[in-house]
């Protein structure tokens, strides 16, 4: 089974989406032959290569209730194991960090591209790193296993941005709108983060639709929450 999740490094529920995904696959038998992988989705594509603190551009965009948009997510986060420090995150621009994601999948696989994410994230909402500069994305890439003169002499370049914009059209192409988005053998979706028992229902019932061969569509929840347009359910 092959599951894409479309998502953004500075969209917290796809954060929250993603240790609630990794639960339900953790419970589910079939584990192994499950494959994941990152596809790209820009919240705000326009976001200037200088990075700017997040509260502050959050506050501008959103007014008041940007605070509670914060406040929300944070508490929920903690539930999933994550700690965000909101006052230390940087608004950037992410196009640069989906390359590299790209990079890790294509040269390294699967396993490092899903490690990579994870670091991307904690990078991003909690370490307060700029995700935007081409030198602190490498320390996250190093750490996660990729060679550091290769990411150094990729993130130089252009290498990698026509695949990735590639992926970004082919998004909008399946109509993804919001994030964070799971599609399961490129024809069921599920969108938003969803609790873990709804993601474990979902692995259950496409195993089945895969065995069986069957071409009904699998009945998934109503869309979880998730961002769009920069902005997340409060």
């Amino acid at each position: 089974m092959k599951v894409e999740i479309w998502s953004d490094i500075a969209c917290p529920w796809c954060y929250i989406g993603k240790r609630r995904f990794e639960q339900a696959l953790a419970d589910f038998p079939g584990r192994e032959q499950v494959e994941v992988v990152y596809r790209p989705y820009q919240l705000v594509p326009d976001a200037p290569a200088t990075a700017s603190p997040h509260r502050a551009w959050l506050a501008d965009r959103y007014g008041p209730q940007s605070v509670a948009m914060d406040a929300r997510v944070a508490e929920l986060g903690l539930a999933e194991g994550i700690t965000y420090d909101f006052d230390a995150a940087l608004h950037a621009n992410t196009l640069l960090g989906h390359r590299l994601l790209h990079l890790a999948e294509a040269e390294y696989g699967a396993a490092v591209q899903g490690r990579l994410k994870e670091a991307l994230l904690k990078a991003h909402f909690t370490d307060g790193v700029d995700v935007g500069d081409r030198a602190a994305l490498a320390d996250v890439a190093v750490a996660a296993g990729l060679d550091r003169d290769r990411v150094t002499a990729y993130l130089a370049g252009d290498e990698g941005t026509a695949e990735v914009e590639a992926q970004l059209a082919e998004g909008r192409e399946l109509g993804i709108s919001a994030v964070p988005t799971f599609v399961f053998e490129g024809k069921w979706a599920v969108q938003g983060g969803q609790d873990a028992g709804t993601f474990r229902k979902v692995l259950d019932q496409v195993a089945a639709e895969i065995g069986e061969r069957r071409p009904a569509p699998v009945q998934v929840a109503p869309a979880g929450e998730g961002c769009a347009d920069g902005a997340c359910a409060v």
